[in-house]
């Protein structure tokens, strides 16, 4: 992802990006740091999208984007036949170490959500949490989840909306690290107009529902040392910027985490808003 491109959820319509260098850079942002120590503790919200998407055992499940395999780990949890994919292969690696640990028989593979290697209708569930909403050209890749459903079957999706922490933080970042012109953000991923506009054509139905992931740490300084180490979008920002630009951008996240942060003690207890999308495919 590039570093700030979840700066705004407006879309520069004048420039026409570079979507194979976006590409590029976003690959090397998310194979940079760890992001495998802050996805596991996302691990709840792929739990409670295989419940909304009332997946059934037996089923053939693809995780696209699937970075260390929350999404995975729950279907495969429910006795699906998954394949779980990334561009990252040391986010699969970490997937594959999870799933050994609990002995569950799911195939990984490497794949770009903007060309998927399966056959048309492959599977009977497409599914991606905070993974697919950062791809360079959004509107392929959500064709491609279309495209490898089987028509009947379920996309289901948890999206970061513009509005909650997350969005926030990264319109934060891109105060400091302006976001490429021309690309759209990824927050529009948590906008149910634009879920609509990129999968209407090839659905029965949607459904989009707020919810919210809750950020537990031991503190802000917890928080902003744990993801700038290990969170590569934030570990590129600071390492994009100066001593007095970190300082300011360090400055402005507290800012945020405080605005948020409803554990009235020391530590950090932020809700993080998201949107949970269910599509049935046409």
């Amino acid at each position: 992802m590039s570093i700030s491109s979840l700066a705004t959820s407006d879309v520069r319509e004048t420039a026409q990006p570079d979507l194979a260098a976006l590409k590029t850079r976003q690959q090397g942002t998310w194979s940079s740091g760890d992001y495998a120590v802050v996805g596991t503790t996302l691990q709840i919200v792929g739990e409670q999208l295989c419940e909304s998407l009332d997946v059934r055992a037996g089923q053939k499940v693809l995780d696209v984007a699937a970075g260390n395999g929350n999404a995975t780990l729950a279907a495969a949890r429910r006795w699906c036949d998954v394949v779980s994919t990334d561009y990252v292969p040391a986010l699969l690696v970490r997937g594959r170490e999870r799933a050994a640990a609990e002995h569950l028989k799911i195939e990984f593979q490497e794949a770009d959500a903007e060309a998927l290697p399966f056959p048309e209708a492959s599977f009977d569930v497409v599914m991606s949490t905070f993974g697919v909403m950062f791809t360079a050209d959004q509107d392929k890749a959500a064709a491609e989840m279309a495209r490898v459903c089987n028509h009947g079957g379920k996309i289901g999706m948890a999206n970061w909306t513009p509005d909650g922490f997350i969005g926030q933080i990264f319109k934060t970042i891109g105060k400091h690290l302006p976001p490429p012109a021309g690309v759209k953000s990824p927050a529009l991923w948590g906008t149910k107009a634009r879920i609509e506009e990129m999968f209407g054509p090839h659905a029965s139905s949607i459904k989009a529902e707020p919810r919210h992931f809750v950020f537990r740490y031991r503190s802000p300084d917890h928080w902003l040392q744990v993801f700038k180490t290990y969170y590569g979008p934030l570990l590129k920002a600071f390492g994009a910027l100066d001593a007095a630009g970190q300082e300011a951008l360090t400055s402005d996240i507290k800012a945020q985490i405080e605005k948020f942060n409803r554990s009235g003690d020391s530590a950090v207890v932020v809700p993080s808003e998201y949107m949970e999308i269910v599509i049935t495919r046409r």
